[in-house]
């Protein structure tokens, strides 16, 4: 049995990632109501960022399948780009679930909104290792 290199062995970040951007592109695309919420009040047509963000989900996914050169920091730029989406739900949920009362799945709601945040950080260097790897 050989030696496992690092030439010969390729993590499955970026594919995890392309897949996740796959589906949730899609769902973008198909019930976009889920995510008008995660919009900051402060852009206008909601719809609309959920369209376009669905639509460069798309793109990133297949830029990560074909190992493109751009996908990578493309990639990592759009969850760059959806974070403020990310707190201004984790925001909401903690103020839905004070409002219930403490409320179980209010709380749960907002602990995972809350859990979300720190996990872009993994996303980032997985989509990131990607470019690294096409070069």
């Amino acid at each position: 049995m050989g030696r496992v290199t690092s030439s010969r062995f390729t993590p499955p970040g970026p594919l995890l990632m392309s897949g996740a951007f796959l589906v949730s592109g899609v769902t973008h695309l198909v019930r976009p109501a889920v995510f008008e919420p995660l919009i900051p009040r402060a852009l206008p047509g909601p719809r609309a960022v959920v369209y376009a963000s669905g639509v460069a989900e798309l793109v990133c996914a297949a830029g990560l399948l074909t190992k493109a050169r751009w996908a990578g920091p493309a990639s990592a730029a759009l969850l760059v780009g959806v974070w403020p989406g990310n707190l201004h739900s984790a925001l909401d949920a903690t103020a839905k679930a004070r409002r219930s009362g403490g409320r179980p799945r209010d709380v749960a709601r907002a602990a995972a909104m809350w859990a979300r945040l720190p996990l872009q950080i993994p996303m980032i260097r997985a989509v990131l290792s990607s470019s690294r790897r096409a070069a």
